[in-house]
């Protein structure tokens, strides 16, 4: 599997986990575990690539199984998925 691969899933479970954090905490923003799960991972892949674009030293860490780059993959990913769910669930309240 080449690198960016492996760097997605890696991101996008870390934000599907992220997300549901996030949606767990925060009653007002949670879109139940499903919607969670999924604004998550999409939060935490597209999130966790952008970092990869901002910081070169995360950028291709799947080839090279450096634990520290791992864990800045993983930290990253769940970040930007629990923002993602923010947001969107920011978003559904206010329109509700």
């Amino acid at each position: 599997m080449s690198g960016l691969l492996i760097n997605l899933i890696i991101q996008a479970i870390s934000g599907a986990v992220g997300g549901n954090v996030a949606g767990g905490a925060v009653k007002n923003i949670d879109l139940g575990a499903l919607g969670n799960t999924i604004a998550g991972a999409i939060g935490g892949g597209a999130g966790g690539q952008l970092l990869g674009l901002l910081l070169p030293l995360l950028a291709n860490t799947g080839a090279t199984p450096d634990i520290g780059s791992i864990i800045g993959q993983i930290a990253g990913g769940g970040v930007a998925g629990a923002v993602l769910t923010a947001i969107v669930g920011a978003i559904k309240n206010k329109t509700a």
